[in-house]
């Protein structure tokens, strides 16, 4: 109540609970609602209190009393909000149904249906004079609409099933949110139409919009940036606030399950060498770029000769995400537990809250920069049917998952058909013998071809692409190789 002399707060548990915040007592239970309590009002003095309810039912209460002493049916759905009038004597309701009612709480049977808005109805208040209404929906846009006496009075005569009032006089326009979205194969850009029918794409790695599109055909954008590459999920993505929130989680999506390329994702330059990166570990390291690592006693000699650089040893070497992006750390089952923006995790009281909240996992990501391991797959490597042989070995090998066909290529070219030295497909080659190297992939790519369910390889595609698109089974993928005459 406005005096700050009770509270009353209602939950899922469909009770009303009344506590005095000056003694912090819980001072009565309330029981009546069958349903989640969604709006509550107080009296000035404190003494009467409403409740709306999914139950689709508005209670008054007698504190005093401590029990119900009227029930009001004016709607067909969930009441979300409730607006009472100075003097307590008059109730809007409203809800999931659209509709405003304005019940007398003298006389409950005689609810005057006042307008129905085109969106369920999520708050409602009265202007200080009471002649208008301001009507938050779940859409972006806050209408006004103007009350009359007749309508105050209840004499205001009704229709069945008719709004007195037909239409708002002023509205507050809101931004368009989102409805529509679509994760591309390479699962970093997402592309989105919002609710003015606008596209754009997005970025999730680096947390920021690449394109805006105007009134564009959405399949067709899709379809004209879609890649035949495959990359596991690593992120869930929710419209509920109307813009995208993408969930990093270890649940059914693992965020460290996408390893790719530095270099082929764009992240590093053409000409350097052969970088794999893992873009969950990535992004968890540039939101929490500006987080003060805390710091034992061998680090402070750095620190002493002027290392306190904000991105001291943080984030990655790849980008930064910009600092207004908001990061929320939250339970498993959605609570909550802390929120921020990225560019704010340097300040000090932040920096504890971040060290109480952040799990164990992210901090060996972040702070530890322990990375988790490569993600493998398991084949074989036989020879094409139409080389006509009766026997061979079936050797069952295991690579990581992002392997290029281009390696396996010269794996069966070096090994199999004795095309090179023994030496040949060696894993880390020193820097010097990369031209070698490449000659001897040529060499390779010209001489042998690689198939998959009869289809010829790309030997720039990775072999999670191939079981993804070309095997389409969960059983080991099974390549086949034949010379090229």
């Amino acid at each position: 109540n406005p005096s700050g002399t009770v509270i009353v707060s209602g939950s899922t548990e469909k009770v009303l609970r009344v506590w005095d915040p000056r003694t912090c007592a819980k001072l009565m239970k309330l029981k009546g609602h069958t349903d989640n309590v969604k709006a509550l009002v107080l009296n000035r003095d404190g003494t009467q209190c409403l409740s709306g309810s999914s139950d689709g039912t508005v209670r008054l209460w007698s504190l005093g009393q401590q029990r119900c002493i009227a029930t009001y049916h004016p709607h067909s759905e969930g009441v979300w909000a409730l607006q009472p009038n100075d003097t307590f004597t008059q109730v809007f309701s409203a809800g999931r149904d659209k509709n405003v009612y304005l019940t007398d709480l003298r006389q409950a049977d005689r609810p005057t249906l006042v307008c129905r808005e085109a969106a369920p109805i999520l708050k409602m208040i009265l202007t200080p004079d009471q002649t208008g209404l301001w009507i938050a929906t779940s859409e972006s846009t806050i209408n006004h609409w103007t009350l009359n006496n007749r309508i105050l009075s209840g004499q205001e005569a009704q229709e069945a099933n008719e709004p007195v009032l037909q239409d708002h006089d002023m509205a507050i326009k809101g931004g368009p949110s989102i409805k529509t979205y679509s994760i591309l194969n390479d699962k970093r850009r997402i592309v989105t139409k919002d609710t003015d029918d606008n596209i754009a794409v997005y970025d999730v790695l680096k947390a920021c919009k690449i394109e805006e599109l105007g009134k564009e055909d959405f399949d067709q954008v899709v379809k004209t940036r879609q890649q035949t590459v495959f990359v596991p999920n690593w992120f869930t993505v929710d419209l509920k606030t109307g813009m995208l929130t993408i969930h990093l989680g270890q649940d059914e999506n693992d965020c460290l399950s996408a390893w790719v390329s530095a270099r082929e994702t764009g992240l590093a330059p053409d000409e350097s060498l052969e970088q794999k990166v893992n873009y969950g570990g990535l992004l968890l390291q540039a939101l929490l770029e500006y987080w003060p690592r805390p710091y034992t006693i061998e680090d402070e000699s750095d620190l002493d000769q002027g290392g306190n650089n904000p991105r001291n040893g943080n984030g990655n070497e790849y980008f930064q995400v910009p600092g207004h992006t908001p990061v929320i750390f939250s339970e498993v089952g959605g609570r909550t537990l802390y929120r921020l923006l990225a560019r704010d995790a340097g300040g000090e009281t932040e920096g504890v809250l971040l060290n109480e909240t952040v799990p164990s996992w992210v901090v060996d990501i972040v702070v530890e920069k322990k990375l988790p391991k490569f993600i493998k797959v398991t084949f074989f490597v036989l020879p094409h049917a139409n080389l006509g042989y009766k026997t061979f070995k079936r050797e069952r090998l295991i690579a990581n998952d992002f392997l290029q066909i281009r390696k396996v290529i010269e794996h069966v070219y070096d090994k199999v058909m004795n095309g090179g030295s023994e030496s040949g497909s060696g894993g880390g080659t020193p820097t010097g013998e990369r031209k070698d190297r490449e000659e001897s992939t040529s060499q390779a790519e010209e001489r042998v071809e690689l198939l998959c369910n009869d289809q010829i390889l790309d030997p720039n595609m990775d072999l999670r692409t191939v079981k993804y698109f070309i095997w389409k089974s969960s059983s080991d993928l099974v390549l086949h190789y034949r010379p090229l005459r």
